[in-house]
């Protein structure tokens, strides 16, 4: 049942080219001591003609950085500022990261090749432009449960440990070190609107909302929004269709990504940029992931407000192309979209078949509050009940009426269930650090591969072109 990336031949496309000179800097990746591949996701590879490379052709693309066939001779650092915990910066930009390549998939859909830890860039500042392996393992598993869950999210394409001793004050040092590319439709983020607005660059920012409605296209506004016509409000409609779907999407895989930032979100709507992300030990609207947020602005239950706040972000940087009631209109959309894809989101990980907008968020809020009056894991109260099962007293009230649509599979017959929580992710990298033992690394991707599949087909985000995943 489950939708998977579909081969096809290597085809190079760069239209990120029309906009490189005011959009980003040519840069060239740092010469590391060593590149030892770690991990290659062949699956994503197939889906961009890359899967037939030799590991040794592989770590020269993905390690040494040397140009793909007829794709940018350099790569680009891409220029941008941003909210950072709501507190604007404006000395932004890819400082330890890098556009790298663009290709098209079997359905023409543009796809883009970006790293991280890749070397300083002019966007560096005081950084050293590197990687922790473990900062590299934990996005593989991130992306890889996340996508498993249903969460519209970029895909980690390589890992290749780079041989350098990195410093840094919240992990053990010296660490080891890491190159890791990402497989992503689009790199394009708030802040990359909000630079243009600060250097009033109408011009260009015209230019770079006709590539996004080009390249990440999506569906008009609705009949009876103002300025439905106009580009910056179409982009507008959408980006908070998509936003408001990012964030239904954490919400229901009990997902805290941790640093929210403009900066830090993609009009494509895809979930990126993964650092001290963790998934919920049980239902607590206040956890947070990151150390330094010592506000709580980013915990679990905040999600959907910092993404709100986030699109607003947007609507005032397109005030340099459009007057702001439309994009205001567009922006008050949000909540509605957001619970309708609560409720959509939350009936496909349960199992069952919606029922309207009423009962489902009827329903998520009975099992919310068994899972904070049990203190349960959010991964196992949705296997304990898929299609379901296992519901008494005021929770079988709320499932009434509801069909299955679950087919059988191992995976929710059998009593083990599959958790990323942050123990988890230790133990796995413990295993690496101490022993060099990629062993428990690299059965979490097959057991999370697998359960992938029992969750069946998976959603559509809203208003986006992309297919499954």
């Amino acid at each position: 049942m489950r939708s998977e990336p579909q081969a096809t031949s290597y085809r190079a496309d760069t239209p990120i080219s029309d906009l490189a000179e005011w959009l980003g800097d040519p840069v060239a990746a740092a010469n590391f001591p060593k590149t030892e591949l770690r991990f290659r996701n062949d699956r994503w590879a197939r889906a961009v003609g890359l899967d037939h490379l030799s590991d040794a052709q592989w770590t020269k693309h993905f390690g040494r950085f040397e140009p793909l066939p007829d794709n940018l001779p350099q790569p680009l650092a891409l220029r941008y500022h941003g909210h950072q915990f709501r507190n604007y910066n404006p000395d932004l930009g890819d400082g330890r990261g890098f556009l790298f390549a663009q290709l098209r998939d079997s359905d023409d859909r543009l796809l883009d090749l970006g790293t991280k830890g890749s070397g300083q860039t002019p966007w560096s500042r005081r950084g050293d432009g590197r990687l922790t392996l473990k900062g590299a393992v934990r996005e593989v598993l991130a992306t890889e449960w996340l996508e498993a869950l249903g969460v519209y999210t970029s895909k980690t394409f390589s890992i290749v440990e780079t041989g350098e001793e990195l410093v840094r004050d919240d992990e053990p040092s010296p660490a080891r070190s890491a190159v890791l590319t990402r497989l992503s439709h689009g790199h394009i983020r708030i802040g990359s609107f909000q630079r243009l607005l600060a250097y009033e660059q109408a011009e260009e920012m015209a230019q770079l909302v006709d590539y996004c409605l080009s390249q990440f296209p999506g569906p008009p506004p609705p009949e009876d929004a103002p300025g439905r016509d106009e580009p910056a409000v179409i982009l507008m409609h959408q980006v908070v269709e998509r936003l408001a779907d990012q964030a239904a999407a954490m919400m229901v895989a009990g997902f805290v990504h941790g640093v929210l930032n403009t900066d830090n979100m993609n009009i494509t709507g895809e979930c990126f940029d993964y650092g001290p992300w963790r998934f919920l030990p049980r239902w607590d609207p206040s956890f947070t992931a990151a150390y330094f947020d010592h506000a709580g602005l980013y915990a679990f239950g905040r999600q959907p407000e910092a993404l709100h706040w986030n699109c607003g972000q947007l609507a005032v940087a397109l005030r340099l192309l459009a007057d702001a009631p439309p994009l205001i209109a567009a922006l008050e959309r949000f909540g509605q979209l957001y619970m309708e894809a609560v409720g959509r989101r939350w009936c496909w990980r349960l199992g069952l078949e919606p029922r309207g907008l009423d009962a489902d968020i009827s329903l998520v809020g009975a099992c919310e509050e068994a899972m904070r009056e049990r203190g349960a894991v959010p991964d196992r109260f949705f296997h304990q009940h898929r299609g379901g099962r296992s519901v008494t007293g005021a929770l079988a009230k709320a499932f009434s009426g509801y069909d299955s649509h679950t087919e059988p599979h191992s995976y929710w017959e059998q009593g083990e269930v599959f958790s990323l929580l942050v123990d988890d992710v230790e133990a796995i990298w413990e295993g690496i650090d101490r022993h060099n033992d990629w062993t428990g690394f690299n059965s979490a991707i097959e057991k999370v591969r697998k359960i992938a599949g029992a969750h069946g087909e998976a959603l559509l985000p809203f208003g986006h072109l992309t297919d499954r995943g």
